[in-house]
């Protein structure tokens, strides 16, 4: 279970979430097209076959976005090619969820004083935040922060460390934005447990939320944030770079790994505030699949009329890597209606194997 943590604690400045964003490409791919599909790609028989479909119909999952049709997306392709991919459509997409988050939130890009972009499907050396520099206006000396490596995780740590930023100084706006492409990681010759799931799992899109040191009627504030890595966990999740691109790594025991523990490490934190799961109004889940959803639910206590827009974007959208929470949190945002004071927690799980919290109270 966690210590205590140095990690902000509520007492500071106003982390307060004025917009969120989320954009997807236009190609999709359906439950029905992965059935259809599958047996050709994997050449796949028998028993093999026969559990594939069923996890496909078991997925919750109905439909996926992508940047690339179907057909070209299984094609096998140089990591070359891929990089050069990953680096036009991260670009495109990028710059547009900004778009639609800055108007949200009615600013201008000279606004902001801090980007904090986050990928790990991808590589680009300048960053993304740099080529969005160049194209929309942010101010020169704007302060930037790449993350890679915290895979799913890595959208709530970046509302996390925008957090952190937010306490030291009034008059900050930070603009978080993720872009995850996990349908350039697909590797047809892959016949692993890992690289099937994920080829059933995984959709392309990208999030974006603005946060600032202002107070803002209706909106939530992150109020703290507290990372817990699991023990003897680093196998459990992640990628292998090989020379075919990524090799996702991927232990059926994810799931497990919340068992059990879960429980105590979000009592833990909930309590730094005095608070237990029972003081909560909103679970912002990463949807990664629908069986680390259900043992969240099981684990906490908590009925599926809580975790709703989860299950929501898992069914449309697949798990979305890291932006998948940032698009949990737009739904909670656009359709669901949270008291005034009320309290909700968000909970993404990545890499390590990590589990990043945050605590959010509505103004």
């Amino acid at each position: 279970m966690p210590g205590h943590s140095s990690n902000g604690n509520g007492n500071g400045l106003p982390a307060t979430i004025v917009a969120t964003a989320t954009a997807v490409p236009p190609h999709v791919i359906t439950a029905d097209d992965v059935k259809a599909h599958i047996q050709s790609i994997f050449h796949l028989e028998g028993s093999r076959l026969d559990g594939m479909f069923s996890i496909v119909e078991n997925s919750h999952i109905k439909k996926r976005h992508t940047i690339f049709p179907l057909e070209y997306t299984v094609q096998p392709r140089a990591l070359t090619q891929t990089s050069l991919e990953y680096q036009e459509h991260a670009i495109r997409l990028g710059r547009q969820v900004a778009e639609d988050c800055l108007a949200r939130a009615k600013m201008q890009p000279e606004d902001i004083d801090w980007i904090i972009t986050v990928s790990c499907t991808g590589y680009m050396i300048p960053s993304l935040d740099a080529y969005l520099i160049e194209s929309m206006g942010f101010r020169r000396d704007v302060r930037r922060l790449p993350i890679t490596e915290l895979g799913c995780a890595a959208g709530a740590s970046a509302l996390a460390r925008a957090h952190d930023f937010l306490q030291a100084g009034p008059n900050r706006n930070i603009l978080v934005i993720s872009v995850e492409l996990p349908s350039l990681t697909f590797q047809r010759r892959n016949f692993t447990p890992a690289n099937l799931i994920s080829s059933i799992l995984f959709g392309d899109g990208a999030g974006a939320v603005i946060l600032t040191s202002d107070e803002r009627s209706g909106c939530p504030r992150v109020v703290g944030a507290e990372p817990f890595l699991m023990p003897n966990s680093l196998d459990a999740m992640g990628f292998d770079l090989k020379d075919e691109g990524f090799h996702i790594v991927l232990s059926k025991d994810v799931p497990e790994l919340l068992r059990g523990g879960i429980r105590g490490v979000v009592e833990k934190f909930l309590g730094r505030f005095h608070l237990g799961t029972s003081d909560l109004a909103a679970y912002l889940l990463h949807p990664g699949g629908r069986k680390l959803l259900d043992y969240m639910e099981t684990e906490l206590g908590i009925c599926r009329c809580e975790t709703q827009p989860s299950w929501d974007i898992l069914s449309e959208y697949g798990n979305l890597s890291s932006a998948s929470v940032l698009f949990v949190l737009h739904e909670w945002i656009t359709k669901q209606k949270v008291e005034s004071g009320k309290y909700g927690m968000m909970a993404a799980f990545g890499p390590g194997f990590t589990t990043e919290m945050l605590l959010m109270r509505w103004a």
